[in-house]
């Protein structure tokens, strides 16, 4: 019993010590890194690449929180803060949209930003640090995007029309089991507008599709699909995003894995709507 807590005592440690940086110790592991984050004061001002050096980073801090002390050093220094937009910073509300080294979100896979931990960077490392860059997103101020042409689109069919009063009985209307499921995967889209980020075209059909799809499979959904797949369509259109030319870089970044096949459906419910809808 004896050698056996010696064993899983000294595994415990060497995986632990697989999370630390080369060269730290478990007395100080804290380290500095050098930003260059964009700046610009406005929609219609010129921006720039600035560095600024930050020192005593815990690796257990967020990314965030390393931009937050920053922007105390800045403010101390009687300097403008970076401009960055947050709300939950718990991977959920999709407002902290950002490339970090030319990855959509950072470098972990299907996570926000805000999940992302400075134990993915070492000492001395040089962190990069832009806003979406997309024509239908302009820059607000330095790492801030205006997106709401995502809730434009929103508006325009995202929902399903019913009338006001006492909600109905949970079990009123019989709901497939699977076709639920898909819905709830599709509904986990957060609106964080990576999938234009990342895509090539600027394409919104991952997104558009997600918010299609979760009413489409859905019985309540039903009576207006036809008309809620023309008219959110024709909004994206008019935002100016591209169409989708299958480069999979969507679906790459989505923080909440929602998958391609949204696009497909958003085709499908598009194209059935132009042949046989009298709108």
């Amino acid at each position: 019993m004896g050698s056996f807590l010696i064993f899983t005592v000294r595994y415990s440690l060497s995986c632990y010590s697989l999370l630390i940086p080369e060269g730290f110790t478990m007395a100080n592991n804290h380290f500095s890194v050098t930003i260059r984050v964009w700046r610009q004061n406005g929609p219609d001002e010129p921006g720039r690449m600035i560095a600024y050096p930050v020192k005593d980073i815990s690796p257990d801090m967020s990314f965030l929180e390393m931009i937050d002390v920053l922007n105390e050093d800045l403010i101390k220094k009687g300097e403008h803060p970076i401009t960055v937009e947050s709300d939950c910073r718990e991977g959920i509300c999709g407002c902290c949209g950002l490339v970090v080294n030319g990855d959509v979100h950072g470098p972990d896979e299907h996570s926000t930003v805000c999940q992302l931990h400075m134990r993915r960077f070492k000492d001395g490392d040089v962190i990069t640090v832009e806003p979406w860059r997309v024509k239908s997103f302009p820059i607000i101020k330095d790492l801030a995007v205006d997106r709401s042409a995502l809730d434009r689109i929103i508006q325009a069919g995202g929902y399903i029309s019913t009338n006001t009063g006492a909600a109905p009985d949970a079990n009123s209307i019989p709901v497939n089991k699977n076709k639920a499921e898909e819905s709830m995967d599709s509904a986990a889209c957060i609106g964080c507008g990576a999938c234009v980020a990342a895509c090539p075209n600027g394409s919104c059909m991952l997104f558009t599709g997600a918010k299609v799809s979760q009413l489409a499979l859905l019985p309540q959904g039903d009576p207006e699909r036809a008309q809620r797949a023309l008219n959110m369509v024709r909004a994206m259109d008019r935002e100016g995003f591209g169409n989708c030319t299958n480069e999979y870089e969507c679906e790459a970044v989505c923080p909440k894995d929602i998958k391609v096949s949204n696009i497909a459906r958003l085709n499908r419910e598009f194209l059935l709507a132009n042949l046989f809808s009298k709108h």
